[in-house]
């Protein structure tokens, strides 16, 4: 059984809300949908202040060449157009709609009816996932229309559907893949029609044995997809391992993925391509995991964009009193959410709490050079260095030693004995030296 060749590490699955069914939470009385879900410039809103609209209404339109449409997720009135906090605190535009019914959009198709063939060219399906807002929702939020439109002298050998969910905690795709199995293969092969390609891959690890064998079964029915279980190892949902690990090429320093003829998709967004193109559903609601040890009932809900992860707390059981830290997203790349009312959002794939006990931060020691970190960085990168040039500003040596390629999965700090904020001052030392190259290039 595969898996990728450089680093990784073993934590702990947790996988608490794995046989969890898909929940539906209500829409609450006002939602704030941000106008920034994506990597880009944020959308710019085409409603204002006493504006009707449905669910599925366009609300913001992208931005620029990397942005992303967004749609309204309820229906309603838009009570204003104005900024909200994150659940990191900082300040974003965004729209707040009062919810006063259910109404759709009339175009959008909301029966259950499989629909498997797709009469569409590759570039009416890739304008409809443009249209439809879609972006990556594995927690990169990358437009997916750019990763179907490879730069000139590239071509996509494969597609790959990165099943993996690898981040201890969540089991939103795991879900996913058991009540939605025929509609992300459709999906597979509305994107393979999108890349021309006549290949798919899809990567599950073992722990999934049972997403594993039905999507292996369904897949005789579809021409070039392949199911690939994997050996359980973190990263492997990053894009560069999952390519290591699924078609044995790796990636260069500061290449993409399509220069080695591959193109990688989270399966949560397959589900969203399905629903674009052959049900007109623009990505108003996802699959978001709510868990934690300390939770009474981990969960698997399908919420609206622009819910308030609190609503979602709640519905697992609320906090506890031992409740020390929530984290948006999983323990080894999530962040730590200052704001419980911050809206989830397209690349909200869960919220964890953690006990006060698992949030505690232990005192750092001095370095021992003992180079776990260097084992297990995915990257073949040098944390403990990458770490002491973040830390004294020296961002020439940092860029030389390719802080840049650092894909903060978190493996160092969670290998190293000394408890050094490793990915903190790489975090830091990462943003500075991009700014720097961006500044660059202008």
């Amino acid at each position: 059984m595969r898996t990728f060749r450089i680093g990784g590490i073993h934590p702990p699955a947790n996988k608490l809300s794995a046989t969890r069914p898909i929940e539906t939470i209500a829409p609450p009385a006002t939602v704030v949908i941000p106008l920034g879900q994506h990597i880009g410039a944020p959308a710019s809103a085409v409603v204002a202040r006493g504006d009707k609209v449905k669910v599925g209404t366009l609300i913001g339109k992208a931005g620029g060449f990397v942005s992303a449409n967004v749609h309204s997720s309820v229906s309603g009135t838009v009570a204003k157009v104005d900024s909200m906090i994150d659940g990191s605190g900082i300040s974003r535009p965004a729209i707040y709609i009062n919810v006063e019914n259910d109404d759709w959009e009339p175009d959008i198709d909301r029966s259950e009816t499989l629909v498997k063939e797709c009469s569409l060219s590759s570039a009416e399906i890739i304008n409809r996932i443009e249209a439809a807002g879609i972006v990556g929702m594995g927690g990169a939020t990358f437009p997916t229309r750019i990763k179907l439109s490879p730069p000139p002298g590239n071509k996509a050998e494969a597609l790959i559907i990165n099943a993996v969910e690898c981040e201890p905690y969540l089991t939103a795709d795991h879900s996913l893949m058991l009540e939605k199995s025929e509609q992300i293969m459709a999906g597979t092969s509305i994107l393979m029609k999108a890349l021309n390609v006549d290949r798919a891959i899809i990567g599950i690890e073992c722990n999934k044995p049972d997403a594993i064998d039905r999507m292996t079964r369904l897949s005789a029915e579809y021409h070039g997809i392949e199911v690939m279980p994997l050996k359980m190892k973190y990263p492997q949902g990053g894009e560069k391992q999952l390519i290591d690990a699924v078609m044995r090429r790796q990636v260069k320093s500061g290449a993409l993925p399509i220069s080695v003829g591959a193109v990688v998709q989270n399966v949560g967004t397959v589900y969203a391509v399905y629903e674009a193109v052959r049900k007109n559903k623009p990505l108003i609601e996802r699959v978001i995991t709510v868990t934690g040890k300390d939770v009474a009932r981990p969960a698997n809900f399908l919420a609206r964009i622009g819910t308030p992860a609190s609503v979602l707390i709640d519905a697992a059981g609320g906090m506890t009193a031992d409740t020390g830290k929530i984290i948006g997203g999983g323990p080894m790349m999530g962040r730590a959410m200052i704001n419980a009312d911050a809206p989830v959002t397209k690349g909200t794939s869960g919220i964890l709490l953690l006990t006060k006990e698992e949030s505690r931060r232990r005192p750092a020691h001095d370095c021992i050079r003992c180079a776990k970190c260097v084992a297990a960085c995915p990257m073949g990168l040098e944390p403990s260095l990458l770490m002491n040039l973040s830390e004294y500003k020296l961002w020439d040596d940092a860029e030389k030693n390719y802080i840049v390629d650092c894909i903060e999965c978190g493996s160092c700090s969670y290998t190293c004995p000394a408890n050094r904020p490793l990915l903190d001052y790489i975090r830091l030392g990462k943003s500075a030296v991009t700014g720097i190259i961006r500044a660059r290039k202008n």
